[in-house]
């Protein structure tokens, strides 16, 4: 398979092979399991924050294997990736999913028996001595589809963590956390705010909390501003320090974007000085912590609010050692930008 064998009209590149979609998804796959360990080797996110970003990322591999499973034999339509500076699926591709698994049952019911599926695969290789057609092939991935994957681990447009105690020493006595996919950008985002309850029991009060963060805190937007509208929204929460991490972009093969380091990528490839399996991941993260309060509004309605200082703006570039040679050779402008040294993570194994 070379670069110009994936399509890519406009925006989206369409995975139209089994090959396409089993090397998508062992890259985005390894890529992420490796961003785990070195978000975690490089303190970027202490123990807690760790688990919770390994589980909104597992939502989001969980996903594309679901993904993958679904398009692997369809004739009729193929998955589409984002080329938007993203990499990721066209977020389309996570509400097709979660559309498909609403009517679980009633696609279950149409398909042919496991059985009898069985029974037909056997006398046609075994008997017949002929290949499985790949109409039959795509009900046998139908029917692993609907009845192995569930509805509830796919990565929606707002994933909502638990309120838990936040670990000692942390800027605040709570901890709640959530994620988004920014539709306009096509990326997943990973938000942890800390903060304090002027209450007697936080139970009580979760439902309202999510319900805040649901409707306030679901897209990119300036941190400071987010924390202001959560803040105002919620006057038993007093939020003391936010984080927010923009997953992406993923650079590899099927991103088509203006993005530098896309572009040496591809540039790279297309001349065959990398393999066609390299990829490097950008992260960004902002951070904005509360410097003192404020009161606003009338004398009934008066509420103490937190005046956040400057939010600050850290960027991230993960990379195998081949790649971030590449990028030193390109890119050293931008490469001078980021926060730390790209950090080193394991290439593909072909």
């Amino acid at each position: 398979m070379s670069v110009n064998h994936i399509a890519t009209p406009l925006d989206s590149a369409i995975l139209d092979s089994k090959e396409h979609y089993v090397f998508y998804h062992k890259m985005v796959d390894f890529a992420f399991k490796e961003l785990i360990v070195a978000v975690q080797q490089q303190g970027l996110c202490n123990t807690i924050e760790v688990n919770l970003f390994k589980q909104y990322c597992d939502l989001l591999l969980y996903s594309i294997e679901a993904m993958r499973i679904k398009y692997m034999y369809d004739d009729e339509d193929n998955m589409k990736v984002d080329l938007t500076h993203s990499g990721f699926p066209n977020y389309l591709e996570f509400r097709y999913l979660f559309n498909d698994l609403e009517l679980r049952d009633e696609y279950i019911g149409k398909l042919t028996s496991i059985e009898s599926l069985k029974e037909e695969f056997l006398n046609t290789l075994m008997h017949k001595k002929q290949p499985i057609k790949k109409n039959r092939l795509f009900q046998a991935a139908s029917i692993v589809y609907y009845s192995s994957v569930k509805k509830e681990y796919i990565f929606n447009r707002f994933v909502q963590g638990k309120v838990v105690s936040a670990p000692k020493g942390s800027k605040a006595d709570l901890l709640v956390s959530w994620s988004f996919f920014d539709v306009s950008l096509n990326r997943p985002f990973i938000c942890f705010m800390y903060f304090d309850y002027d209450g007697t029991r936080i139970n009580d009060y979760k439902d309202t909390i999510y319900e805040v963060l649901k409707a306030t805190a679901d897209r990119d937007m300036a941190l400071d501003t987010m924390g202001y509208t959560i803040d105002r929204k919620l006057p038993k929460v007093s939020p003391k320090y936010i984080k927010r991490i923009d997953l992406g972009p993923l650079h590899n093969v099927f991103a088509k974007d203006e993005n530098v380091i896309t572009h040496a990528i591809l540039e790279g490839i297309g001349k065959k000085d990398i393999a066609l399996e390299s990829y490097a991941i950008s992260l960004k993260m902002d951070e904005v912590t509360s410097g003192s309060e404020f009161k606003e509004g009338s004398f009934f309605t008066k509420q103490t609010l937190q005046k956040w200082n400057e939010v600050i703006k850290q960027r991230y570039v993960f990379a195998p050692h081949r790649i971030i040679q590449l990028l030193y050779n390109k890119t050293p402008d931008m490469l001078n930008k980021l926060a730390k040294a790209p950090i080193e993570i394991s290439s593909i194994e072909n």
